[in-house]
């Protein structure tokens, strides 16, 4: 998009381009989402951003009518292969909090400086700046949905002082901690995180809840996972292992929607409530969530391509906005592609950890693969939990997905189609074919989401 392209989506107040870009008013000081409300400012003194950090790197602060910072990531992150967008989706994760730029740069294979100077090319920003936005963004809602005291937000969201928390909330929201907590009536607020944590998970254009909910209810692995109530007003939860700890997450399939919509383009939240012995985990599990729901896809794009061809034309009018789930846990999901639901189960009761405190029926942590492999060393499961105790197949969000598959093909047992669905659910990738399957060139780059379609629809069984 060329800047006029945007500046018409601004008059529009187009939310399909929500997270896509932002934009900024000279005269106010303050960057905006592109369906913001207020008055449309004059052209000439708006400026672009490819994210909140450049934004907030200019000098901008964060508009508090359409909170920027809460908008769905930008799809191009899940697509894209290259080092900018894998860096993207190990930001979002916390790495750079939890391993700082030289683990990020570990991970990407690349040296710290080309990291900087990629993603400060193209992004406006480079990773500090970055992970310091989203800690911006995790420390908001804390403040607003919990009753923890303001220093241990400062740490829980990532700050390495009070100061710098102080500073940042300032310079991005242009208030103080407690300012921001005191704009929030105190009732919308809980005790402790362990209370519940209450999320808006934000998407962009139409989305298929009750589908996702039915594939995660086919799926659920008892003692992890559950669906609870009748289609259309069902809960989804399940237990999470965390770097610090764990949670319990549950997903409201009733979707909500913003006043800034409109029925040409749609958008809202699922309703979630985070339970975490850690504060500190926040933002990765909203990540696993996100990428779970998909929430961070670009409809339009899809149903677009997809639409136009004569066998997906009507299953794609019938279910628009249809998305590719993805997973909370990459090597749990990978376990469960060889195994099974049932084996899963088993191996639940078996190797995970129990909850300190079970909630209803959600009792256990899946195990680890170090745990599995150790007690189970035999067949294609040792082999995959060996491998994935070891790294030797990365499936963080962050892995280079062609190197990822030619790990799990190299493994004993594990079969062609096991790793494409590894590919599809655990490495997020759009464009999976399966072998064997008849998928056109045409389809591309959203082979998943038609294969999914054709799932969805009963024309092909789920591997």
């Amino acid at each position: 998009m060329d800047e006029d392209t945007r500046y018409e989506a601004v008059r529009s107040r187009d939310a399909r381009f929500d997270g896509e870009f932002f934009f900024a008013v000279e005269t106010t000081g303050i960057y905006c989402r592109p369906s913001c409300p207020a008055v449309t400012p004059k052209r000439r003194n708006v400026r672009f951003y490819a994210t909140a950090a450049a934004a907030q790197g200019s000098g901008f602060r964060a508009c508090r009518r359409c909170r920027p910072d809460a908008v769905p990531g930008s799809a191009d992150w899940n697509v894209r292969a290259d080092v900018v967008g894998r860096a993207m989706r190990l930001i979002g994760d916390g790495i750079v909090d939890r391993e700082g730029v030289a683990g990020l740069a570990t991970r990407l294979g690349y040296s710290a400086r080309q990291v900087q100077r990629q993603l400060t090319a193209e992004l406006g920003a480079g990773p500090v700046a970055l992970a310091r936005a989203q800690r911006a963004h995790t420390a908001r809602v804390l403040l607003q949905t919990t009753g923890l005291p303001i220093t241990e937000i400062a740490f829980a969201a990532g700050f390495a002082s009070v100061r710098q928390f102080n500073d940042t909330m300032r310079e991005v929201y242009a208030s103080t901690p407690s300012a921001l907590r005191a704009a929030v009536r105190t009732a919308r607020r809980t005790a402790t995180p362990t209370a519940g944590i209450p999320l808006r998970l934000a998407y962009r254009g139409p989305y298929q809840a009750g589908a996702v909910l039915d594939l995660l209810e086919s799926e659920a692995v008892p003692g992890v996972e559950e669906v609870s109530g009748t289609r259309g007003r069902r809960l989804y939860r399940r237990t999470l292992r965390l770097p610090h700890g764990s949670g319990i997450v549950a997903v409201d399939e009733r979707p909500g929607t913003t006043r800034t919509t409109s029925a040409a383009h749609p958008g809202g939240w699922l309703d979630a409530h985070l339970h975490l012995t850690d504060p500190r985990d926040l933002t990765t599990a909203v990540q696993r969530l996100r990428r779970l729901f998909d929430l961070d896809a670009d409809p339009y794009a899809v149903d677009e391509r997809l639409g136009a061809d004569e066998r997906l034309a009507p299953l794609v009018a019938a279910r628009p906005g249809l998305r590719s789930p993805g997973a909370a846990d990459p090597e749990e999901l990978a376990v469960r592609a060889v195994v099974g639901r049932a084996e899963a189960g088993r191996l639940v009761q078996r190797y995970g950890k129990t909850l300190d405190a079970p909630c209803g029926s959600l009792t256990h942590l899946f195990p680890e693969p170090s745990a599995i492999a150790e007690a189970e060393p035999e067949g294609p499961l040792g082999a995959l939990t060996a491998a994935l105790a070891d790294g030797t197949p990365r499936l963080d969000p962050g892995a280079d997905r062609d190197d990822a598959q030619a790990a799990l093909l190299a493994l004993p047992g594990l079969h062609a189609r096991t790793v494409a669905v590894i590919r599809t659910r655990a490495l997020g990738d759009p464009d999976v074919a399966p072998p064997g399957a008849d998928v056109p060139d045409t389809w591309r780059p959203w082979r998943s989401y038609a294969l999914q379609h054709l799932r969805t629809a009963g024309e092909l069984e789920y591997s």
